[in-house]
């Protein structure tokens, strides 16, 4: 099946093409849209903990704001450009935001508290961060200028993207209770000693930790036939950007993070510490995948970076730098392939494969059917 090629287009993204008043205003007026779409049904849509700032004049006043700059913009885009996509999807994201706060604004007491919610607040503000942070990276040092924002697949790698952020709460559970169901292997001992470090010391720790075990459940997920069953749709993305780490199946994303997290968490790492090694986690997955080709040099042995990481993904040659964070574990394993100033000619799967094609197939076919 064709990739869907209705965002996709080979038009001027120049300042004065309308490409960058098209994408704030797209982007502004899905994440509007979002959050008020969690306004009007929280009790639904939201994470319990964002509830009540939801409910805040000032997420009312940023949303309108963010309502009416992407309708001015993406009328802009629309007068600029030949390809009219970006300013119909703001105007389209901006108008159901509209109807949505009207409808919050007159059910403002409707509905009981529910103690779990999809994170569709999440999202919105999520895409807002990301986006306001890897889009300029990637336009101004991109290691393909000629790769477009909106590529194909942008759109099943934004469904992946929802999907991690409506499912946040479930996923944190299933990862959080293999540690809580194994407290009895704890140590007291230990977990005391660790506690006595400075944060900052258990926050380089915790990294050094997880990534010696992340090392193997990566190298187990390209080996093991059932767990491969999932890893591919990761591995299916043919091109790099921010976007394209977000396409990670929840079994598998589930499966790696509890093993991951479970021995920090039996080891006694300070909540502060384990919460820094988390957006370290989050911060430097996302740069791995993107676009980028401004890191310099001498920090690519010591930490991961784009290139290291492109060659992961690369079509050939296979199963290398299964690190995430520390290349010194695929220099110690062997694994370790960063040949000069190279980055990969071609990505994907290997030997010609394609894998599931589109959001569904890519969630539904690894449960019923072996991996390609």
């Amino acid at each position: 099946m064709a990739h869907p090629r209705w965002l996709v287009t080979t038009e001027s993204q120049s300042f004065g093409s309308g490409w960058l008043s098209g994408t704030i205003a797209a982007v502004l007026g899905i994440a509007a849209a979002s959050t008020a779409f969690s306004m009007a049904v929280p009790q639904w849509l939201s994470l319990p903990d964002l509830r009540e700032a939801l409910r805040s004049p000032i997420a009312l006043q940023s949303v309108e704001a963010a309502t009416f700059i992407a309708c001015v913009l993406g009328v802009v885009s629309l007068a600029l450009r030949r390809t009219k996509t970006l300013g119909l999807v703001a105007l389209v994201t901006s108008s159901i935001a509209l109807v949505c706060l009207q409808y919050a604004d007159s059910h403002s007491a409707a509905g009981a508290e529910r103690p779990l919610g999809l994170g569709l607040d999440v999202f919105a503000l999520t895409l807002l961060l990301y986006t306001a942070i890897f889009v300029p990276l990637e336009r101004l040092w991109p290691r393909y200028p000629d790769q477009p924002t909106f590529r194909e697949e942008w759109w099943t790698d934004l469904m992946w993207f929802l999907s991690s952020a409506l499912l946040v709460q479930l996923t944190t559970f299933l990862v959080l209770t293999p540690a809580e169901t194994m407290h009895f292997v704890a140590s007291p001992w230990l977990q005391q000693k660790i506690r006595a470090l400075p944060v900052v010391v258990q926050v380089v720790a915790a990294i050094c930790i997880a990534d010696f075990v992340q090392y193997w459940v990566h190298y187990a997920c390209h080996r093991v036939p059932f767990l491969w069953r999932f890893h591919e749709v990761h591995h299916s993305a043919k091109t790099m950007d921010w976007l394209a780490g977000s396409r990670l199946h929840i079994i598998d994303a589930v499966m790696t993070r509890a093993v991951i997290y479970a021995p920090l968490f039996l080891l006694g790492f300070e909540p502060a510490a384990i919460g820094a090694y988390l957006l370290f986690v989050v911060a430097q997955a996302t740069f791995v995948h993107a676009n980028v080709r401004f890191v310099p040099r001498w920090i690519e042995p010591w930490l991961a970076t784009p290139r290291y990481h492109h060659w992961h993904h690369a079509d050939s040659p296979p199963d290398k730098n299964f690190a995430v964070h520390l290349p010194i574990y695929d220099r110690l394993f062997g694994t370790y392939h960063m040949p000069g100033n190279e980055w990969p000619a071609r990505y994907g799967l290997a030997e010609g494969k394609t894998g599931p094609v589109g959001f569904w197939r890519q969630l539904l076919q690894p449960l019923f059917s072996k991996a390609s």
